[in-house]
């Protein structure tokens, strides 16, 4: 299942964890890497290089959000539904994806340009409405801003709205 690339890059992870379980989330990394997203087939395959059961594999690769089990679109798109963010425009911002898409949460577009999931938290509590597509934070959102997210997207690709990866504060500006 895996290819011959993943299957050198899986020795090298194993050689870095003492006990094989431990290697469980890298795996799953891979697995989704590989595939797009973490498929029963790769779930058993990573069982049996751990010794673990697959429902133990299954029982972590479904904990956390940022693995698939199943196929999303192009762009994957995340609206936080925590208390804070939902006082402040969470769930408007989930009615202005399914004005200009057409989906809600775990539904991806026709097209399957667009996957929609709602995550417990992104960490940007300050800067909502916001939602993550990929890598990428868009905050601050405003349904003019989403419906320039989308047409950029949808044209080019990208988006120059994207406020890039976070940056943790120079030390010496905190004192």
């Amino acid at each position: 299942m895996f290819s011959s690339e993943a299957k050198k890059r899986i020795s090298l992870v194993l050689k870095r964890y003492p006990i094989k379980s431990s290697a469980l989330l890298p795996l799953l990394n891979l697995a989704q890497e590989e595939e797009g997203f973490v498929s029963e087939d790769s779930m058993r395959e990573i069982a049996k290089l751990l010794d673990l059961t697959p429902p133990k594999v299954y029982e972590v690769a479904t904990f956390y959000t940022m693995l698939n089990l199943k196929p999303i679109g192009r762009f994957h798109l995340q609206v936080c539904k925590s208390l804070m963010c939902a006082l402040v425009g969470s769930e408007t911002l989930l009615k202005w994806i399914d004005q200009e898409l057409g989906i809600k949460p775990g539904e991806t577009t026709q097209d399957n340009m667009f996957t929609l999931n709602t995550v417990e938290c992104l960490a940007s509590c300050g800067t909502a409405p916001m939602m993550k597509v990929n890598n990428d934070y868009f905050e601050h959102l405003t349904h003019e801003k989403v419906c320039q997210l989308f047409e950029d997207l949808r044209t080019t690709g990208k988006c120059s709205l994207a406020t890039g990866p976070f940056r943790w504060p120079d030390p010496g500006m905190l004192r």
